[in-house]
């Protein structure tokens, strides 16, 4: 039996100091046998790729100068350095060693499936639930990891039989594999299975250079570098996995032109993928973790193999981490927006996000209460916890900016809310690529939380945020977008603190009559009935707080009989769903306030309070100003709708 520890973290000495938490692979005592394995990072479940569609993702970008080849001597035939196995992206953990022996593969929540004949001769066509995903992971091998570690530590039959599966993948599906999407799209990630297998053959047999049985390794090693130079992926996540995988192919055989190649990429990309103000060019909060983990590696990767990293990467990474930090709930979860599943905050010592991941238990709290970023993003909350716990702050996001690319959604101008210690507003979430019809509804208007135009086509629009006033008790904001053809829409927020209360103003205008709908999505735990003609009620049995939505007769315009509506678990059309992760999908109620008209005006009121706590209000005009005087749960203030559309608390 070989000896492991669990590493829990791994300080990437030299690049900032972080910690990287979370998962840990398995690696090796430093007295006993084995190879150096990164501990694991998170990564996004899937398979990272919508078949039949590019993932190239142009660079904007200024490439940086301050990625450099550290001078120091190199011994002929040698790279100065090492690259370190990367370890299995956790994809190892449900394939134990006697399952890699018998060429059975397992992955999420998928029964086990033996691939092989049991002497590592596989079919590598196999794909029995027609899972882009399962067949992607298939293919990148990353599956044998505890067959490479148990290799590592002196195990001659798993070094036989993880070579045997390794060679038989180089056998069966000889260069260039482009035309299997699934081979194609896992090369990176196959690449660092290949040099950790490499590693674990020197290992195994206690040799420095490798035998002559086994020069097939790095035949295989140069075609895939090969394939990565001819196939870039750019500024993407994609693309960065596979310049650190080149690089270390370079660096494992010491091929100074796959490293240049490969670090050239990289900085021409790291503006790119992370802007100057720390956002992420993959829309998507989960994506964004991702990424501050995957430039961490490319850091470590360049160091360790001689290459100073230069600054830029380590200052990108560290604005990252303050944008993650403020893309928190008080409930130590990321808003779930763009493909996103429900997930935890990082915790990244030394950073604002460590903060933010541990609700305010260590760590400095971020500077600011509210962060505008240009990329599209609005997040603001109450406090940081300092004068209120942490968990019963409130907190928002808001959407606005670019058009939707990569992993983000038609989202603009949507919504999340949390307020009294739970989600108030939620995002619809993430399903996967999965080509079973629930992909383009998640992706669509009609799965968050804003004014939809459900008869015409989504125009997947660029959205401006035009003005914004951030005060103590009231935050503004008002964003404008065309989101079909012919359309024209407008959103104003206001964000009040002590009572909290979201306040949007809708309007919208068309060429011709239109449906219109504004759309709540509530949390799944919730039950949601329209108390009125006006309004709706959403609450969880047992729980002492209860939401009231309310859409508010605006400027003397009765509410339409029948334009409050709560639809939970609809299949046609699609609407009333959450997927907290891609293998999970949950009825939730959405409370629609509907309109019809060429020109429409929606004012709602979102209101989370105590069970028996009462919320009411009357209007009034003041001038131009349209004022709602509210009283929830005994405290009252009024907020009012200038005549140019603004929504200002006025006591």
């Amino acid at each position: 039996m070989f000896k492991r520890v669990l590493s829990v973290a791994l300080v990437l000495a030299g690049v900032g100091g972080i910690a990287l938490t979370g998962p840990a692979a398995p690696t090796f005592a430093a007295t006993g046998p084995g190879i150096e394995v990164l501990p694991d990072v998170a990564e996004p479940t899937e398979s990272q790729f919508v078949p039949g569609t590019s993932n190239y993702v142009p660079v904007t970008g200024e490439a940086v100068t301050d990625i450099k080849p550290r001078a120091q001597a190199k011994s002929a035939g040698a790279a100065a350095g090492k690259y370190v196995c990367p370890g299995f992206s956790s994809i190892d953990d449900a394939v134990p060693l006697s399952a890699v022996m018998n060429d059975t593969f397992i992955w999420s929540n998928f029964p086990a499936y033996k691939v092989g004949n049991g002497k590592g001769n596989i079919n590598w066509k196999l794909n029995p639930h027609n899972n882009p995903s399962w067949y992607m992971w298939l293919h990148s091998l990353r599956w044998i990891g505890q067959g490479i570690y148990a290799a590592s530590a002196g195990d001659k039959a798993a070094l036989d039989h993880v070579t045997a599966i390794v060679h038989d993948w180089v056998n069966d599906n000889p260069y260039s594999w482009l035309s299997d999407v699934g081979a194609h799209e896992s090369t990176m990630h196959r690449t660092n299975v290949l040099i950790c297998t490499r590693q674990a053959v020197l290992a195994n047999l206690g040799v420095e250079t490798l035998p002559a049985s086994y020069s097939w390794l790095d035949t295989a090693l140069i075609n895939h570098a090969r394939f990565m130079t001819a196939h870039w992926s750019g500024a993407g996540n994609h693309g960065t996995d596979e310049s650190i995988a080149m690089f270390g192919v370079g660096c494992t055989l010491n091929r100074t032109d796959y490293m240049k190649t490969a670090q050239d990429r990289l900085a021409k990309s790291i503006t790119t993928a992370i802007d100057a103000q720390g956002s992420t060019n993959e829309q998507s909060t989960g994506y964004a973790m991702f990424n501050y983990n995957l430039w961490g590696r490319a850091s470590k990767a360049l160091q360790d193999c001689g290459v100073d990293p230069g600054k830029t990467i380590r200052v990108r990474r560290e604005l990252l981490a303050t944008w993650i930090a403020h893309a928190t709930t008080p409930l130590g979860l990321v808003h779930q927006i763009g493909d996103t599943e429900t997930a935890k905050t990082y915790n990244i010592p030394g950073t604002p996000a460590e903060y933010a991941a541990t609700q305010g238990k260590s760590g400095i709290a971020p500077k600011d209460r509210v962060k505008v970023y240009s990329a599209g993003y609005v997040f603001g909350r109450s406090g940081w916890g300092t004068t209120t716990p942490f968990s019963n702050e409130t907190a928002y996001s808001l959407r606005f900016g670019p058009r939707r690319q990569l992993h983000g959604h038609v989202d603009h101008t949507s919504v999340t809310y949390q307020a009294r210690g739970r989600d108030i507003i939620v995002d619809s979430g993430y399903s996967g690529y999965v080509n079973n019809g629930w992909r383009p509804w998640v992706l669509s208007p009609f799965a968050h939380s804003t004014m939809t135009t459900p008869k015409l086509a989504d125009a997947n629009p660029v959205t401006k945020l035009t003005r914004y006033t951030v005060k103590s008790n009231a935050d503004f904001y008002e964003m404008t977008d065309t989101p079909a053809a012919g359309v024209s829409r407008t959103r104003a927020v206001l964000v009040l603190r002590k009572p909290d209360v979201l306040v949007t103003l809708d309007r919208a205008s068309a060429k011709t009559s239109q449906q219109f709908q504004t759309l709540w999505h509530l949390p799944s735990d919730q039950t949601a009935t329209v108390s009125s003609r006006t309004g709706a009620v959403a609450k969880k049995a047992g729980e002492n707080t209860r939401t009231v939505l309310l859409q508010v007769p605006y400027r003397g315009v009765a509410v339409p009989a029948g334009s409050t509506l709560v639809k939970r678990g609809v299949t046609n059309p699609k609407q009333g769903w959450v997927f907290p992760d891609i293998t999970r999908r949950t009825a939730a109620p959405t409370v629609m306030f509907a309109r019809v008209g060429k020109s429409v005006s929606t004012l709602s009121l979102v209101v989370p309070v105590r069970l028996n706590g009462q919320v009411g209000y009357t209007t009034r005009m003041s001038g131009t100003t349209f004022v709602i005087d509210l009283t929830v749960d005994g405290v009252k203030t009024s907020v009012g709708v200038t005549g140019g559309g603004s929504l200002v608390r006025m006591s």
